[in-house]
């Protein structure tokens, strides 16, 4: 069975690389387009890894973050934040969260693939 990843972008150009990045590795890609999109498809939908944009509409990626690894129906689902906000202290923001990775924009596409290839 292939894997599921969810995508949470509100950039439509980033979001439509990273999914076609994804699908190279024969995922099935799941997108949601702001923090409270992410933090429902995470519950209904239940992807095996979860990519996550910090700086979006209403709820931010941290906050989705949180929500999502603090909940006790989707606490196992590693989430990676993907952000142009990567300095050190961002990062550590991050895994207080419970993001298990932070790659920084703009990535290399192997950054993408080598987490989906750890992280699942």
């Amino acid at each position: 069975m292939p894997a599921k990843i969810l995508v949470v972008e509100d950039d439509s150009v980033q979001q439509l690389h990273i999914c076609k990045l994804l699908s190279q590795t024969g995922a099935e890609v799941i997108v949601a387009s702001n923090g409270n999109e992410g933090m429902q498809k995470a519950q209904e939908e239940k992807p095996d890894l979860i990519f996550m944009d910090v700086v979006m509409p209403e709820v931010d990626g941290f906050a989705a973050c949180r929500q999502i690894t603090q909940d006790a129906a989707t606490k196992d689902i590693p989430v990676v934040i993907v952000s142009s906000k990567n300095q050190e202290a961002d990062k550590v923001w991050a895994q207080l969260q419970g993001a298990k990775a932070v790659i920084g924009k703009p990535y290399e596409d192997e950054e993408i693939l080598n987490k989906v290839k750890e992280l699942l």
